[in-house]
């Protein structure tokens, strides 16, 4: 086996980010990944703009190692030919509004029928049950109705949405995970499941400190803006020239960042003498330490910083971080050659396998690229 998941079949009936964003990571792992477009328009995600050469950039990041093929499932004809391809699959993904794809007939129990092996993952703005499940969403929605929103920002200001698609991104992940497992467990059983999980919960499931705080206090948590509602410091700082972050806030790290400050006045505060006094007095701490911050440049900061052993790093603009030395060493940039656009730089796989490592083996298709070379597999299969 060269790939990790290289004898997976995946048919995807996704669009958008959340779906195409799951299928692309198993399919940088070696997974098969058939994706199923309408006719003429495609996965929405082909019209975000900015576009290259006729295509969106934005489709070209997340669809990579992908064939596609073009079926109206309006028509019986190719609902017929949509239905095959799931009978011989292992994976089948979607992320309509709960219901819609029952009502066309590739519902999870009617393909289940077909095809007791399939792992069907549906991901939605809401999930499959509960009062909201029948509600569309997008990842707006999901970052605001699951508190998310409502601790990000200033703490005199608005509530802000994260400005990454934040939700759907870990939906898409958290489905990755799901499908995987669902593949563990088949391994054992012999059966395919149903794997659910939303936008909703994603966005929810970040909430780790401010449950605990909840919990503990009863309290909704408030907006704290660079704060940490736990540690400090551990935030964003001007410098002279940009800004920096960084994160010192165990007692020896303290203690080092006195001494690289040389601020003896700050190791003797009592409003600052550990990390509970620290976090209780952030807004005064941030303030006192930006003064000294403030005097040098950013990279001044960190190097000194770094070589006393103290977390910290630079805010970078994305140009930058594309250009930086780690993200070229450790292949998070990289150029593909496509039909229609020419040499794309594409973000490199997050996970390393040492022994069945994944690869970005082909560029996002054209609409209905593969339509012919998928259908006759399909009329090989029937032989």
């Amino acid at each position: 086996m060269n790939e990790a998941l290289e004898d997976i079949r995946i048919i995807d009936f996704t669009s958008h980010i959340s779906g195409p964003f799951c299928t692309m990571l198993l399919g940088d792992m070696g997974a098969d990944v058939i994706k199923v477009e309408r006719p003429g328009r495609g996965d929405d995600a082909r019209h975000i703009h900015p576009l290259v050469g006729g295509e969106s950039a934005t489709f070209m990041q997340i669809n990579r190692n992908k064939r596609s093929i073009v079926l109206d499932l309006k028509l019986s004809t190719d609902l017929e030919k949509a239905q095959l391809l799931c009978d011989g699959a292992d994976v089948v993904v979607e992320n309509f509004r709960p219901g819609t794809l029952d009502r066309l007939g590739l519902g999870y129990e009617r393909l289940r029928a077909r095809n007791r092996r399939l792992i069907y993952c549906s991901i939605s703005g809401f999930g499959q049950t509960g009062p909201y499940s029948n509600r569309g969403g997008f990842d707006l929605m999901a970052q605001a109705m699951s508190g998310l929103m409502s601790i990000c920002g200033e703490v005199s200001g608005p509530p802000m949405r994260l400005p990454v698609a934040i939700s759907d991104m870990c939906g898409g992940l958290y489905a990755s995970i799901g499908i995987l497992a669902a593949l563990n467990v088949r391994a054992t059983t012999g059966q395919g499941q149903l794997v659910d999980t939303s936008l909703f919960e994603a966005a929810m499931s970040f909430g780790v400190y401010e449950a605990a705080g909840f919990n503990a206090t009863g309290q909704a948590p408030k907006r704290l803006g660079q704060a940490h509602r736990g540690a400090a410091p551990y935030q964003v700082f001007k410098t002279q020239d940009g800004w920096i972050t960084v994160g010192a806030a165990t007692q020896r790290l303290w203690g080092r960042l006195c001494d690289v400050l040389q601020a003896d006045e700050l190791r003797s505060d009592e409003r600052f003498k550990d990390n509970p006094k620290r976090v209780a007095n952030s807004y005064v701490l941030a303030q006192e330490l930006t003064s000294y911050f403030v005097e040098k440049n950013t990279i001044y900061w960190e190097q000194a910083l770094s070589e006393a052993g103290i977390p910290a790093g630079p805010v970078r603009t994305y140009d930058e971080v594309f250009a930086n030395e780690h993200t070229v060493a450790r292949d998070m940039f990289i150029p593909m050659a496509h039909a229609q656009a020419g040499t794309q730089h594409l973000l490199g796989l997050p996970i390393k396998l040492s022994m069945t490592p994944g690869k970005i083996r082909s560029s996002a298709p054209l609409l209905g690229e593969h339509s012919e070379e998928i259908l006759a597999e399909l009329r090989l299969a029937k032989c």
